[in-house]
């Protein structure tokens, strides 16, 4: 999967410098990260305003008119499951963060390795909450990661659910399992819809999935395909 995260700090050397250690953790570990960066708390909430999609956020907490006690306290109203790591110069705030279900509390100067620990537990946290869709047919339901499934695709009444342990048919019509899928889902013909995660390469009339799999798409949908996966990775 991809881990959104968001790195709000006044100090534009700081978060430049928390941003490369991101960046260090992402590449040796070899996952796919969405990261950006505000200077202030108000410049994120403007933000968060339009995209909730965050899974991890760092947070200063001395910044400006509202400080990063007091932001967290609005994100955790609205999510429940966002991964709050505060890092920041003043030991004085830690037993408050407590108060918002923070994962860390980091004192600078940050290292990588105390950074990276921190990173790894916000991730596996993030892997045990994943969303699921439940592939319910013949008396039986399974419970499948939305990142493990490749495509779906509609056959007549049923929709066939194509996974990395296999595939899922379920009795129901493609449009409501498609309100049960993230924004990594696309619908690229009346009949599949592809997870973009997954998506190796566009071609004219069909995407190639890394596991080889050709799913075909909607003439003129290549474009659209590339600018979506522009905005999500």
């Amino acid at each position: 999967m991809t881990y959104n995260i968001a790195v709000c700090d006044d100090s534009a050397a700081d978060t430049e410098y928390i941003s490369s250690l991101v960046k260090r953790w992402a590449d040796c570990n070899a996952h796919r990260v969405k990261a950006a960066a505000f200077p202030s708390a108000e410049a994120f909430l403007c933000a968060y305003e339009h995209e909730r999609q965050y899974d991890i956020i760092l947070l200063d907490i001395e910044m400006g008119k509202m400080n990063g006690l007091q932001l967290s306290k609005v994100i955790r109203e609205r999510d429940a499951n966002v991964q709050l790591v505060f890092i920041t110069g003043f030991p004085d705030y830690i037993a408050e963060g407590y108060e918002v279900a923070a994962l860390h509390y980091l004192l600078k100067p940050v290292s990588y390795e105390k950074l990276s620990s921190v990173l790894d537990r916000a991730a596996c946290n993030i892997s045990k909450a994943e969303k699921t869709l439940a592939a319910a047919c013949d008396g039986e339901v399974r419970f499948v990661q939305l990142s493990d499934i490749y495509y779906i695709e509609a056959q007549k009444q049923y929709v066939l659910i194509h996974a990395k342990d296999g595939d899922f048919r379920m009795k129901m019509p493609l449009s409501d399992v498609a309100g049960s899928l993230d924004e990594y889902f696309y619908r690229c013909q009346r009949s599949f819809i592809v997870n973009l995660y997954h998506v190796e390469r566009i071609k004219k009339d069909a995407v190639t999935l890394k596991n080889g799999v050709d799913v075909p798409i909607r003439r003129g949908a290549a474009e659209a395909i590339g600018k979506e996966m522009i905005r999500l990775f």
